[in-house]
């Protein structure tokens, strides 16, 4: 049994939200890009990235666009046992020196998936920031990390799925009960 946390409804209002704030503080698009953390970051980012291209009334090829694993890069490997996970594909196929990174995934927990993203991340170059974009923060943070850019604030121990149409066939979060 699980809470639905976001519908589809509130799922996409909460993009919206995020992207409009995103766009909103950094209108100088040339100096731009998003990056999605993989699996479901990746589909949250593309979104973003649509969203922001329309606010700024440009094709969405104009705005720097990346994708990373950080499967390599993550502190608990050694929990996963012979059951690893599969590596996806970590592009940045744009110079990162004079960029505002906007790091984009589906939920904040820890903060080890986002100290592991950016170690990716300065493996690739110095940007000129980075921001952290998450659709929902769980809280309970074992690190010093925050995101400026929040979708839903559900603060929660259990466990929290994040269903994307692109991979699911509907967008839903939902928590364990």
């Amino acid at each position: 049994m699980s809470k639905i946390i976001l519908d589809a409804k509130a799922f996409q209002n909460a993009v919206d939200t995020i992207s409009k704030e995103i766009f909103e503080d950094n209108r100088n698009i040339s100096e731009l890009a998003i990056v999605g953390i993989q699996n479901k970051g990746v589909f949250l980012a593309k979104r973003i990235l649509a969203i922001v291209a329309k606010l700024a009334g440009i094709d969405r090829k104009q705005i720097s666009f990346g994708t990373l694993d950080i499967t390599l890069h993550r502190d608990d490997l050694d929990d996963f046992g012979s059951d690893m996970p599969i590596i996806k594909d970590t592009v940045i196929p744009f110079d990162m020196s004079c960029k505002n990174i906007i790091l984009i995934d589906d939920v904040l927990y820890t903060g080890r998936t986002v100290r592991s993203a950016l170690d990716v991340l300065m493996d690739f170059g110095r940007p000129k920031s980075i921001q952290l974009a998450i659709l929902v923060d769980r809280g309970f943070r074992e690190l010093p990390i925050e995101a400026k850019y929040v979708g839903v604030k559900y603060k929660s121990e259990k466990f929290i799925k994040v269903e994307c149409e692109e991979m699911d066939k509907i967008d839903k979060v939902t928590v364990a009960k």
